[in-house]
Order: C-alpha cells, then sequence, then structure tokens
C-alpha cells in the first residue's frame, strides 16, 4: 500500500514539474523577439518620421483612375484647390453680401426697425414673428402678451436671455428702439411709442460677460 502512495506522489510531481516547465518556456517565447521585428512602436515611430505629402494622392489611386487625363498625370503636382482662382477678401460676393446686411464692422447702421428685424432677429423668431422649435426653442414673438413691455423687450436686446445672444455693443439706442416698436407695433397690435430715452434708461456701461475689472 506504501508503495502505491509513493509511486502515485511521484506521477503527480513529474506532472506537475512538466507543466511548469511548459508554461515558463511558452511565457518566455512570448517575450522574446528578433531585433528587427516590427511592433506597434516602431511603425508609430517611422510614420512620424516620414515627411506627410498631402498631393500625393493627386497623381495616384482613384484622383487619376478616375477623373484625370493621361496628360494631367504626368503634369508636375499642384494643389487640387487653385488658390490663385479664389476672390480676395475684398471682392468676395459672400462677404460683400455679409457687410451689407450689417452695414458695418460688427454692428448696425440702419435705423429702420423692419430690417433690423429681419437682419437680427427672424433668423431664430421668423419673418412673421412665428416662433419655431427643433433643435431649440425659439418663442414667438407675434401675438405675444409680454411685447407689450417695452422695457421687457429693451431689457433682453441690451442683455440677452438664455440662448439669445446680447445686442449691447451692435445696436445703439436709436436702433434698438426702432426694432422694439417694429415688434409692438408690427408684430403685435400694442399702439405705445418706443424713444432713445428708453432705452437709455435701461443701458449700463458693462456689456453682459464684461470683464468688470476693465
Amino acid at each position: 500500500m506504501d508503495n502505491t502512495i509513493m509511486e502515485s506522489m511521484k506521477s503527480k510531481a513529474v506532472a506537475l514539474l512538466l507543466l511548469s516547465l511548459g508554461s515558463i518556456t511558452a511565457l518566455s517565447g512570448c517575450s522574446q523577439r528578433a531585433d528587427d521585428a516590427e511592433t506597434v512602436a516602431s511603425k508609430q515611430e517611422q510614420e512620424a518620421a516620414q515627411a506627410l505629402d498631402y498631393q500625393e494622392s493627386r497623381n495616384t489611386g482613384a484622383w487619376g483612375g478616375v477623373y484625370m487625363t493621361r496628360e494631367e498625370l504626368r503634369a508636375p503636382k499642384v494643389n487640387i484647390v487653385d488658390a490663385s482662382s479664389l476672390p480676395s477678401m475684398a471682392n468676395d460676393p459672400d462677404l460683400t453680401e455679409w457687410e451689407a446686411k450689417f452695414e458695418g464692422t460688427n454692428a448696425f447702421v440702419t435705423t429702420d426697425g423692419k430690417k433690423l428685424y429681419h437682419d437680427s432677429c427672424a433668423g431664430c423668431h421668423m419673418h412673421e414673428g412665428e416662433g419655431a422649435f427643433g433643435a431649440g426653442y425659439y418663442p414667438p414673438l407675434a401675438n405675444n402678451s409680454k411685447m407689450e413691455s417695452k422695457y421687457y423687450t429693451i431689457n433682453i436686446l441690451i442683455n440677452g436671455f438664455r440662448g439669445m445672444p446680447s445686442f449691447h455693443t451692435m445696436m445703439n439706442d436709436e436702433q434698438m428702439a426702432a426694432v422694439t416698436q417694429y415688434v409692438m407695433n408690427e408684430l403685435n397690435d400694442f399702439d405705445e411709442t418706443v424713444t432713445a430715452e428708453d432705452v437709455e434708461k435701461l443701458r449700463h456701461a458693462k456689456p453682459p460677460n464684461a470683464d468688470p475689472s476693465v
């Protein structure tokens, strides 16, 4: 009986030893590599060392195979966008249209309340003042009892409200009075007169979010 137990223990010990040796060999094999073997780190180093040529696809791949003639393929590499064909800032039609809307540098010049409304307010509140909602909510200004108070509207123009920006530095007192008058008279049926003096009563020296230390 004792011999049988001893033989069994020896067999288990030998099996355990072989298993351990196999595990060590496997682990050491995973950590070993040839000096010239490519790794993720070495590949990234090589890519970083290479100068990027953003126009390389101009004469190769789909650009050449689909969109270019043989003569164009043989021509020297050029930028896909011809910068010389772009208009100068002074002649840019989009900029001209933008300046016509603002009539000045980051500010309005006109005192026409209707134009001021359609240039600065209608994009969110719509041209008839009906408001809109979707990605955001833009309350209607037409048929809105809050618009009966000219000071309510003036205060929002000066200080902004939630997602609406402040027009403190973009409109002067006369312009704010004009657009408020348009909202009250044209989009609603309120008869009260709005003056630049009304705006002056609420205007303060520091625009919203200004640095108070300046």
